[in-house]
């Protein structure tokens, strides 16, 4: 399976939950490493825009491509089973346990999550500290430039 991550030049040569643990997002919480990938370019990219403005544009983004093999085991959560308010901004600190509890337990590698910016679509969370981490790969990292039109 295909997952896209879309990420500034610099970090984009090597899978790592780090940036993600520098301040917590909705499926972690700061000091938890976890890396985020979309079901889609267009996802991946939606989920980065929610985020800029045209004044904080940066010209150094690529798409990146990553190869989840298909022994890996997705475990998904379902949307029923989420708290009411996983989805709000600033992000929920029940959604941040579940991130973290995904991670620290290293039952599973990946996690399937409900995008709370597009509805219908889904995001992967990756564990870097679960056995299987070691064979997702990136197959290709090609520069994005964002389409100005976006930030009318």
């Amino acid at each position: 399976m295909e997952v896209f991550r879309l990420s500034r030049k610099k970090y984009a040569s090597e899978l790592s939950g780090k940036g993600a643990a520098k301040s917590g997002n909705r499926w972690n919480s700061k000091g938890t490493e976890i890396i985020y990938c979309a079901q889609s370019r267009a996802l991946a990219m939606a989920e980065v825009v929610v985020h800029l403005t045209i004044a904080t544009l940066p010209d150094d983004y690529q798409m990146i491509e990553i190869e989840i093999p298909n022994e890996i085991f997705i475990e998904t959560l379902a949307e029923s089973l989420l708290p009411l308010e996983w989805n709000t901004f600033p992000h929920s600190l029940k959604s941040q346990k579940i991130g973290d509890e995904f991670i620290e337990s290293r039952k599973f590698c990946v996690l399937k999550v409900p995008s709370a910016v597009v509805k219908g679509d889904y995001n992967f969370l990756i564990n870097p500290f679960h056995k299987d981490f070691e064979k997702i790969k990136i197959v290709s990292a090609e520069d994005f430039p964002f389409d100005h039109r976006l930030f009318r």
